[in-house]
């Protein structure tokens, strides 16, 4: 009976973990191995990982056990150390391809309801933007739908905002076989002038692209990253030069704020995303 009643007091004393804290706990291990690589290509070792995270190393070693259990991680049997499994590369590849485009959905029905006029969502094909995502405002549905059709990236409304985290070498690969051809009266006149109109969006925050895609069409982009930093789409306002010109700082703000948005959302591990 004594020993009965000292395991019932040590348990209530000390709450059990929560499937939702262990969950989390989880998730940090594997948003560490994306966001810090490690130098050997073996993987982390459970003291660095405990390091990285500033928690005990036991603890650490309970969840990469879990996770290896779990085939998220592997374990190299001479070195002790953890990488990702590659499974676990296509599973989130998977995941975040369904929030983006249940997401993304909800972040363009924003920037429509902020400006007025189509939104649209872009990402890289090779050297094309290809729209797979569209809102219209009610006023404008009567516009042919750009989903699935591919554009020149050089002169595209997302092309821009999709290379921000490229540097010059990467953007001259991905053009290496393109040319720049005129689609407008502003389209770029080659990869250099490309390279410092990139240059001034980085900078701005967001891409301004007047013109270049066709004369009188006027668009602003930002980009929207996933859960391991990496740009994989854009969300845009497309319209008339005439409109959208006067309205820039309006239009920047709501696609700047809807591409945080939906950042945030490929970032969660919650299972419902809140609007603000």
């Amino acid at each position: 009976m004594k020993g009965r009643g000292g395991a019932a007091a040590w348990r209530y004393a000390r709450p059990p973990m929560t499937t939702d804290s262990s969950l989390k706990r989880g998730l940090a291990v594997l948003r560490l191995f994306a966001q810090h690589p490690s130098q050997d290509p073996r993987g982390h070792t459970a003291a660095e990982v405990a390091a990285l995270l500033g928690r005990e190393r036991s603890q650490v070693s309970r969840i990469l056990r879990s996770l290896e259990t779990a085939r998220f991680l592997r374990r190299d049997p001479a070195s002790l150390r953890y990488s990702v499994a590659w499974e676990l590369y296509a599973r989130a590849q998977q995941i975040t391809e369904a929030r983006l485009r249940r997401d993304g959905r909800t972040a363009l029905e924003g920037v429509a309801a902020d400006t007025g006029e189509c939104a649209y969502l872009g990402v890289l094909r090779g050297a094309s933007s290809v729209t797979i995502l569209e809102s219209m405002p009610p006023a404008l549905s009567s516009f042919v739908s750009w989903v699935g059709r591919a554009y020149p990236a050089y002169c595209s409304d997302a092309g821009q905002a999709l290379l921000f985290d490229a540097d010059d070498t990467e953007v001259a690969a991905v053009f290496a076989r393109t040319a720049f051809v005129r689609h407008g009266p502003n389209t770029p006149a080659g990869l250099d002038d490309f390279l410092a109109r990139l240059d001034a969006a980085r900078k701005r925050g967001y891409s301004i692209v007047d013109q270049e895609a066709e004369p009188g069409l006027y668009s602003l982009a930002a980009p929207v990253r996933d859960f391991r930093g990496e740009i994989v789409a854009a969300v845009q306002v497309v319209g008339p030069r005439r409109r959208l010109e006067p309205a820039t700082a309006t239009c920047a703000e709501s696609v700047v704020r809807w591409s945080d948005w939906l950042t945030a959302a490929l970032r969660s591990t919650d299972h419902e995303t809140r609007r603000d």
